[in-house]
């Protein structure tokens, strides 16, 4: 996967899972908690921002294993 995800590779992984499934963002390795994702997206200088939308909660273990973040 390239460092600069488009929309298009990010429409990829996204395509064929369930429409219903909620949608969090994993963020920092060091402080690994999940975060709500921001329901507008926002094109500004050729790159499109996906705003998070508060912190819910830990991020589980098997997540982070997943991630190679534990």
């Amino acid at each position: 996967m390239p460092k600069c995800l488009t929309v298009g590779h990010l429409l990829r992984q996204l395509q064929d899972l369930d429409p219903n499934l909620p949608i969090r963002l994993a963020v920092n390795p060091d402080f690994p908690f999940t975060h709500y994702v921001g329901s507008e997206v926002v094109v500004r200088d050729g790159k499109a921002f996906i705003p998070d939308d508060g912190q819910e909660g830990y991020l589980s273990v098997p997540v982070r294993d997943a991630l190679t973040w534990s």
